[in-house]
């Protein structure tokens, strides 16, 4: 397991990867602008922004760690001289890594590792301002042009007339009324001449028939 190995080994043994970090920081710093793999320009940037860090704080301790660790002296001076004066009102942030394409023959992703120019501002990000929610009222869904009319519903005193095609209201039943036809229906239900619900028609007192023996019998009814 690689506990507490931080970075990325490259293929490479320790002396081989510092002597490749060393060379191509002092192309960096020379010619400003190098070509390389995504992984090696990842690994470069920190180290880079070390030495421009040193030559930031420009005393002598600072410079021999900048020399014991570029190769070239010329640069050195290059950096501590010129390349420093763009980044001193600049907080970190000095090198660009820009990605080219993708490298013929071995397929590898290829970055271009720049220094940032003099006279670029930072661009800092802009906060969005959040927009209060709409908030949709009762009022406003009614009387919106986009929904449905609906259609109210047939109560059941509403019914279509047939005939006219028009519907017809039947008005509902008081108290009192339905009081009223009640006792119209006892009354009609009832005869005056016997306590019985009858069928309406007048009884007689007495009708005559033959028993089975050819016999008159009365019947009362």
């Amino acid at each position: 397991m690689r506990h507490r190995k931080a970075g990325k080994q490259l293929s490479r043994n320790v002396s081989h990867r510092r002597a490749l970090l060393r060379n191509m920081v002092t192309s960096l710093f020379k010619y400003e602008s190098i070509e390389t793999t995504d992984a090696k320009a990842k690994s470069i940037r920190p180290v880079a922004e070390r030495m421009i860090t040193l030559a930031k704080r420009g005393d002598l301790h600072a410079r021999r760690q900048a020399l014991s660790y570029i190769q070239e002296k010329s640069v050195t001076h290059k950096l501590f001289g010129e390349l420093k004066d763009r980044y001193l009102d600049r907080q970190g942030g000095y090198i660009r890594i820009v990605k080219k394409g993708i490298r013929k023959g071995d397929g590898a992703p290829v970055s271009i590792v720049q220094l940032i120019p003099a006279g670029e501002e930072r661009k800092t990000a802009k906060k969005k301002s959040r927009k209060p929610k709409r908030v949709t009222r009762p009022e406003t869904l009614q009387t919106s042009k986009n929904a449905p009319e609906e259609k109210p519903a047939l109560s059941v005193e509403e019914f279509p007339d047939r005939s006219t095609g028009e519907s017809e209201t039947v008005p509902e039943m008081g108290a009192q009324d339905q009081a009223v036809e009640k006792e119209e229906g006892e009354d009609t239900g009832k005869t005056p001449g016997d306590g019985s619900p009858g069928t309406g028609e007048t009884p007689t007192d007495k009708t005559s028939g033959q028993d089975g023996n050819g016999e008159e019998t009365e019947k009362d009814t």
